[in-house]
């Protein structure tokens, strides 16, 4: 027995049974068990917490990574498939303009050969006055090409308008909408001559006016109306104008007047020629 006393596991129940001790007089004075037992859960549960803790936030952060790898493939597969659209739309606008230098080198050579007088400059239609009602426009030559005030613009559907202001390398362009201008012009058919103008009331529907025809005049609805050369020979004899829609009585009555609807259309012009020279002009012979 006094062996028992001497050995290690005497000493090791002995200071169990001392912290047991402390713990109960400890409970005893604070009323309960509980704060002491929740301490010394809290020594052997705290690590645990935060061992837990860490673990979750890394399996947090793999799903998160995870999650999110799904999204940025997502829209990796969007930006490729933009990028490709935008690669056709490059291809098809190189197609696009290859074709549209083509047609206007035909263009060009087909009005040169049918006007062998006619001094021509290409150019393309690059900015338009939204407040102009008469559809005025901005082309990308000027003095540098030789093109001058009042020089005709033409397409090769027929007669646009005439160069108003010239720029270094621009110059801007007025109608045949525009009421600003008068073009000597006569009937194709019947050989009646008029001038016309711009009209406030017509522009809108992309039309013009033929006044002063004569009263006996027995121009119609589908004749063609083309530039006269007569006056101060500003236009060449012969461009195509357009054809007469309507004929009515001038006010007054002492003439008619025609409604013509252009076959070269104003509005939607993206290409035109300026007509710089041509036999005739300013009255020359």
């Amino acid at each position: 027995m006094g062996d028992f006393f001497k050995s290690k596991r005497f000493k090791i129940l002995l200071v169990v049974l001392v912290l047991l001790l402390a713990f109960m007089l400890q409970a005893a004075w604070t009323g309960g068990f509980s704060p002491a037992i929740s301490q010394a859960a809290g020594v052997v549960v705290t690590p645990l917490q935060k061992l837990s803790s860490s673990i979750s936030g890394a399996v947090s952060g793999y799903f998160r990574r995870y999650v999110r790898a799904d999204e940025i493939a997502a829209e990796n597969e969007a930006l490729r498939a933009e990028i490709d659209e935008l690669r056709r739309q490059a291809v098809n606008y190189e197609e696009y303009k290859h074709e549209n230098e083509e047609l206007r080198k035909y263009l060009d050579v087909e009005f040169r050969e049918e006007h062998p007088d006619f001094e021509v400059e290409l150019a393309s239609v690059v900015a338009r006055d939204p407040d102009d009602r008469f559809y005025s426009f901005t082309i990308d030559r000027g003095s540098l090409s030789g093109i001058e005030p009042l020089d005709p613009v033409v397409t090769a559907d027929g007669l646009v308008g005439v160069v108003r202001e010239v720029g270094v390398n621009y110059s801007k362009v007025v109608t045949i909408l525009d009421v600003w201008i008068d073009v000597g012009a006569r009937d194709v058919r019947t050989r009646d001559i008029g001038i016309v103008t711009g009209s406030v009331d017509l522009a809108a529907d992309g039309k013009c006016r033929l006044n002063y025809l004569p009263r006996e005049s027995g121009a119609a609805p589908g004749d063609i109306v083309v530039t006269s050369g007569i006056g101060d020979s500003l236009y060449p004899q012969g461009l195509l104008i357009g054809k007469i829609t309507r004929i009515d009585n001038a006010p007054g009555d002492i003439s008619l007047f025609a409604e013509i609807e252009p076959f070269a259309d104003v509005r939607r012009l993206t290409d035109v020629m300026v007509i710089k020279s041509f036999e005739g002009q300013g009255g020359a012979e």
